[in-house]
């Protein structure tokens, strides 16, 4: 029909100005928060541009299910506003009667909701550690950020590097300060730069330089100076990143049978069906009251989704510490919310129909 075309036209228009707005905000604070990080040098500055995109697939399920709700609630709260719904109710057209449009244009969404959060996001979060694991065996030289103080070996080794070359070849001001077998060792140097022996083995070359020596809480003080000082450096071995329930494929999830993998897939499987579940919602929530304002029916669907998506929190983590049946669990939340959804369509199709409510 022409207006189910129409309508799903206007719901696409609305969702993506809200998604592209939803993901600039997210997309920017996850951006500052890795530019920090690489700024301080717990992660590499190329590292950036990777784990900002894993980091977007791993929101982007919350993300849909939003856009989608919000989407359908401003393009059916506008239909009110401009009275297009008098018409339609004129015509004896019910309420109700909106789902077919709405479940045709949320199909697709939901099933892309439900393909991100049971396979690529696992994915994401997955190669986020992996490669988090891999910058942490580089050599610590290549962690190195021009500028700033950055810790190895737990600590026990401190470096600061003002100038470091592109291909990190070169280094000028150097700092290391570094504790051995109890003895504070701070070594400091005008440059410097890196050598590659015969049999493959990296040195660091330090040139022009003094090193101190002290042994904490004696007297004992040592000051030695250096044309050449050179440091082994090598990569650590790379491990595995660990293979948690959010890393977790789903065919090895569904046979996992722990709390918390229990309480992963109850999670994943809930995303989509809390979308689908919302957008119906949004049918009733958009009707707006001249009388009360244009902003109440806004307010009261933000707290329905909040309550609906602590909900989904709780039973995952009550899953998880086994407080909670897995079957119960997976359905008892959505249960919960089909009760508004009838009760908000009975409401809105009596209103409509005031000669049920003389006849009861």
């Amino acid at each position: 029909m022409i207006f189910e075309r129409a309508a799903r036209r206007e719901f696409a228009q609305a969702a993506a100005g809200i998604s592209v707005a939803l993901l600039a905000i997210l997309t920017s604070t996850q951006l500052i928060r890795l530019l920090k990080d690489a700024a301080g040098g717990t992660i590499a500055p190329e590292a950036v541009a990777s784990l900002l995109g894993f980091a977007a697939l791993n929101f982007m399920p919350v993300l849909l299910s939003l856009t989608l709700f919000v989407s359908i609630l401003l393009s059916l709260s506008r239909a009110y506003r401009d009275s297009e719904m008098v018409v339609w109710f004129s015509c004896g057209q019910p309420l109700t009667a909106w789902m077919r449009p709405v479940l045709k244009f949320s199909l697709p969404v939901v099933l892309a909701i439900a393909v991100l959060s049971g396979f690529l996001s696992p994915w994401a979060n997955y190669s986020t550690a992996d490669y988090k694991q891999k910058l942490a065996a580089r050599s610590e030289l290549s962690q190195v950020s021009p500028g700033a103080f950055r810790e190895a070996k737990k600590g026990q080794r401190v470096f600061f590097v003002e100038a470091l070359a592109e291909d990190a070849s070169k280094v000028g001001n150097v700092f290391v300060a570094s504790l051995q077998d109890g003895k504070l060792g701070v070594v400091m140097s005008d440059s410097g730069h890196q050598e590659v022996a015969e049999n493959g083995d990296r040195f660091v070359v330090l040139e022009h330089g003094r090193r101190y020596e002290v042994e904490p809480g004696t007297p004992a003080f040592k000051v030695m100076e250096f044309e050449r000082y050179r440091v082994r450096t090598e990569d650590g071995e790379a491990r595995p990143a660990e293979n948690s329930p959010n890393r977790m494929p789903i065919t090895e999830l569904v046979s996992d049978r722990s709390n918390q993998a229990r309480g992963e897939l109850l999670w994943r499987i809930g995303m989509p069906v809390s979308a689908l579940i919302l957008a119906l919602l949004a049918i009733p929530l958009s009707y707006v009251n001249p009388r009360a304002g244009r902003s109440i029916n806004m307010l009261i669907a933000i707290l329905i989704y909040a309550i609906y998506s602590n909900l989904l929190s709780v039973s995952q983590a009550w899953v998880a510490q086994g407080k909670l049946s897995f079957w119960v669990g997976v359905w008892a939340v959505h249960a919960l919310m089909l009760l508004p959804l009838f009760l908000m369509f009975y409401q809105r199709i009596a209103l409509r129909m005031p000669w049920r409510r003389r006849k009861a």
